[in-house]
């Protein structure tokens, strides 16, 4: 056996894997500690003897990767995951000194994120969101006419009687994106329906602004519930269609690209009958992910 398919052995290994992730923990957790001003102090030396640590196993890792895409090393590169995996790594070996220092222990928390690159179901999910970017922008612009549409009318309907959250078009904004996330949006409608004057907590004038109490009992409660409904309920489904779809079409594209790597796998020199194995059970594989993608939906 030569050494790339040795070292390819060693990272296509579970137990790999399996200790990858647990020094991306082991890092993270490391991270964690160095907010700490006291277990700095006691242990401040052994906590960045351990972070080097972490830091040259990663290093080690990258090149038995490289070295397993021999005689083409360069093909490690080809892969979004390792050039991201590469580029964390190598940031941290940028000589951040002074008052420097708290980048690179931003930087070492960044090392956290490579769970993602490690871990093939996460991948599909951060995939299925980047897929979905394009939907998302259209969506996002749908969201944005609505939020408009009720600021302005907001503005000129409840104004008067509350210039706290609707005295402008910025703060009418803002107030609805309160409402949106349903943190006490009750309260604000409270407001429109009894009036600043009889509402309890809200009577009293706000420095350079005048108000004029109002009640509007049916306009503020059909202004607010059909925002939260159509903010919340119809546009937070729609969000979450765009995402389920992403996610079919990554999952397929990672179907398609393993099954092509298996196959050229086999056409290096594997028989028919170890190739057709390795399909059928990317193809197992590939319909236990589907299950489990349709019992998160």
């Amino acid at each position: 056996m030569n050494i790339p398919d040795f070292c390819r052995r060693i990272v296509e290994a579970p137990w790999f894997t399996g200790f990858i992730i647990t020094v991306i923990v082991f890092a993270g957790i490391l991270v964690g500690m160095e907010t700490s001003a006291s277990l700095m102090a006691e242990l401040g030396s052994t906590i960045e003897v351990l972070n080097n640590i972490v830091l040259y196993i990663f290093v080690a890792e990258i090149v038995l990767k490289m070295t397993a895409a021999a005689p083409k090393p360069w093909r490690f590169f080809c892969d979004g995951w390792n050039v991201f995996d590469f580029l964390i790594v190598a940031i941290c070996f940028v000589p951040f000194g002074g008052g420097f220092a708290p980048v690179l222990r931003l930087f070492r928390l960044f090392r956290t994120l490579r769970l993602v690159s490690v871990i093939p179901r996460l991948q599909l999910i951060v995939s299925a969101l980047l897929r979905c970017l394009p939907s998302m922008f259209y969506v996002s612009i749908l969201l944005f006419l609505v939020f408009y549409i009720y600021a302005v009318a907001g503005t000129m309907l409840f104004g008067a009687n509350d210039p706290v959250h609707f005295g402008g078009l910025w703060t009418s904004m803002l107030s609805l994106f309160r409402v949106v996330t349903l943190e006490d949006w009750t309260d604000v409608m409270y407001l429109q329906m009894f009036g600043s004057d009889v509402y309890e907590g809200y009577n009293q004038s706000i420095e350079g602004q005048t108000v004029v109490p109002k009640a509007q009992p049916f306009l503020g409660a059909f202004y607010f519930v059909s925002f939260v409904l159509v903010g919340t309920m119809i546009m937070l489904n729609l969000v979450i269609g765009v995402i389920i779809n992403g996610m079919d079409e990554a999952q397929k594209e990672v179907a398609d690209r393993r099954l092509h790597e298996l196959l050229s796998q086999g056409g290096e020199g594997g028989d028919q009958i170890q190739r057709e194995a390795r399909i059928a059970n990317l193809r197992k594989k590939v319909a236990e992910l589907s299950e489990e993608l349709e019992k998160l939906s």
